[in-house]
């Protein structure tokens, strides 16, 4: 099964997650091999997550996740769209959202050397990856983006970008044409 998983590029958590939920479906049901198990067995797993684990809906869909998968690209059985199973109704929690004001703060105590690849994060969208692996020509300042190449699941995107940035963007684009004419050089010379 990670091999399957792994020549179809899923990630490493993933995978990591499948595992622990059919380990546990299998547990579940004393040991029993998922091929000799079907809809009936899969139903009273999730209704046990909700019932007696009180897990979260999005815990119980990983579960389930995790169950489609085995029975239709491992066992080759799948299970039926009509599943019949308590679903979890726990309230979603609101998201803790950072306030422009906060946001304002925290980038006025940044130091210098940060503000910079914290305000592409913020501003532009950037993963961490993203930003560290930004290159001067994937900054379109005519249209005031950014190309981000391989980015999360190996896709490449168009984010805005901030119009803040475009100043220190430039600067440093071109103290990096200048660094590499140095370097250049440089080399001439010990030719």
């Amino acid at each position: 099964m990670v091999e399957y998983m792994l020549m179809r590029q899923y990630s490493l958590r993933t995978i990591d997650t499948y595992l622990k939920w059919i380990a546990s479906f299998i547990h579940f049901h004393n040991r029993r091999h998922p091929a000799s198990m079907g809809d009936s067995e899969v139903e009273s797993y999730l209704e046990h997550l909700v019932l007696k684990e009180n897990v979260a809906p999005r815990t119980q869909a990983t579960a389930l996740n995790a169950l489609s998968f085995i029975y239709k690209h491992i066992i080759q059985n799948q299970l039926s769209l009509n599943l019949n199973f308590a679903r979890s109704k726990k309230q979603s929690k609101l998201p803790v959202v950072t306030t422009p004001e906060e946001v304002k703060l925290l980038m006025n105590h940044l130091n210098k050397r940060y503000y910079l690849i914290a305000g592409l994060m913020y501003g532009s969208g950037l993963r961490v990856m993203e930003a560290v692996q930004l290159r001067v020509k994937d900054i379109d300042f005519d249209y005031k983006c950014n190309q981000v190449w391989n980015g999360k699941g190996n896709k490449h995107r168009i984010v805005t970008l901030a119009l803040e940035l475009i100043p220190m963007l430039r600067n440093q684009s071109a103290i990096k044409a200048c660094q590499k004419q140095a370097s250049q050089i440089s080399i001439t010379r010990l030719a």
